[in-house]
């Protein structure tokens, strides 16, 4: 019998322990028009930091800054372990290649979640099931075709322009097209797996990349794997778009009805 072969998500966000910093190499799979996906980016940051033997407790935040394209090849993660305390753990993590400039810059907070009051505000998204819904055709960007989009409502839509900007609002299933069961890594790339909001606006591709992303989440490892799932629920939209910036901000739901992440992104565009 053949072993059975990794999954290409952890393919594309392995990474190896060195004797000053962690390595990882960019996967063609999980490419965009210019640089690598930033969700794999950024999951593969987590994982380094998730096998660090420092860390304790389970992500709580995610902040990564894309100060600057990242180039095919092996990539050097500067782990560092800026202040821990009894509950929580501050980290900061560079990405720089062939001992040049820092390509992205990450902060990342850890905590040890223990029982307390709940007050759950946000309401689950009302969805036809994923089943009852058709997958988006893929496109030219390979990070895209390793995902599954389903949308619900707001789909992408090319074409003419019409009088007055589309809305930036969607609601989607997404899962991983290779199923694979989702734990806090895909998590994380999953809340930066949506079509640029402007795409949506304007009903055309145009140049465009997420500058800075912060990801909550708002489960444990046990909590998530306790879900036993293998697609999100999710919900993005935008504010506003001004002088070549634009946000972002999303919610991505299990389809238990439990909030797992919520995020928050400043983009670039061109237009």
């Amino acid at each position: 019998m053949h072993a059975k072969l990794p999954h290409p998500f952890d393919d594309a966000t392995r990474v190896t322990a060195g004797d000053s910093s962690w390595q990882g190499h960019t996967s063609d799979d999980y490419w965009a028009f210019v640089g690598p996906f930033g969700g794999a980016t950024a999951a593969t940051i987590l994982r380094a930091l998730i096998d660090h033997p420092e860390r304790a407790g389970d992500p709580l935040a995610l902040t990564v800054n894309y100060c600057a394209p990242i180039a095919k090849g092996p990539f050097d993660l500067d782990v560092r372990l800026v202040k821990a305390n009894r509950s929580s753990q501050h980290w900061s993590v560079e990405l720089s290649q062939g001992g040049g400039e820092v390509a992205t810059l990450a902060t990342a907070v850890f905590a040890e979640r223990r029982p307390s009051w709940e007050h759950r505000v946000a309401q689950y998204p009302d969805a036809k099931p994923f089943e009852a819904t058709l997958p988006f055709p893929k496109i030219a960007a390979s990070w895209a075709n390793q995902y599954e989009f389903r949308f619900v409502e707001g789909q992408m839509r090319i074409g003419p322009q019409q009088a007055e900007p589309a809305s930036t609002y969607s609601k989607i299933w997404i899962s991983d097209r290779t199923p694979r069961k989702l734990d806090m890594l895909s998590l994380m790339s999953m809340s930066d797996a949506f079509f640029g909001r402007i795409f949506h606006a304007r009903r055309e591709l145009v140049p465009f990349g997420t500058v800075s992303l912060t990801t909550y989440f708002h489960t444990d490892s046990d909590e998530l794997a306790a879900e036993d799932i293998t697609r999100v629920l999710a919900t993005a939209d935008s504010k506003i778009m001004h002088k070549s910036y634009a946000d972002q901000n999303a919610e991505l739901w299990s389809p238990n009805g439990r909030l797992l992440a919520t995020s928050t992104q400043i983009a670039y565009f061109k237009a």
